[in-house]
C-alpha cells in the first residue's frame, strides 16, 4: 500500500515537473533581449581583457628597446632598486660633467653674445 502511495506520488510529480518544462529556445546574443546587468561592465572587460595586438605607446620602440623593458620587468624589488640607484648616481655624475663643461665654456668666452 505504501508503494502504492509512492508511486503516485512520483507520477503527480513527474507530471508537475512536465508542465513546468519550457521548450522555448531564446537566443541569447541579442542585447534587446539581455541587456547589460550592470551599465559599463562591457566597456570594463573590453579594456582589461588581454589584447593580441600590442598597445600604441610601443610602436615608436625598437625591438632591443622591448627587450630591455621585458627584462627590467623581470628583475626582483632589490634588483629593481639597484638599478634605480645605478641610473641615479649616472644621472649625477652627468649633471656633475655637464656643469664642468658650461663653466669651462664660460672661461673660454664660447657663449659670447654677437
Amino acid at each position: 500500500m505504501a508503494s502504492d502511495e509512492s508511486d503516485q506520488a512520483d507520477s503527480e510529480l513527474t507530471i508537475v515537473e512536465e508542465s513546468l518544462m519550457s521548450l522555448e529556445k531564446l537566443d541569447r546574443a541579442s542585447p534587446d533581449l539581455w541587456p547589460e546587468q550592470i551599465p559599463g561592465v562591457n566597456e570594463y572587460v573590453a579594456q582589461n581583457s588581454p589584447q593580441t595586438e600590442q598597445p600604441y605607446w610601443t610602436s615608436s620602440l625598437t625591438a632591443s628597446e622591448i627587450n630591455q623593458l621585458h627584462q627590467l620587468g623581470n628583475l626582483t624589488m632589490d634588483l629593481l632598486i639597484k638599478e634605480v640607484k645605478k641610473l641615479h648616481d649616472l644621472a649625477y655624475e652627468l649633471g656633475v660633467e655637464e656643469a664642468r663643461e658650461m663653466t669651462r665654456g664660460k672661461y673660454l668666452n664660447i657663449f659670447k653674445h654677437k
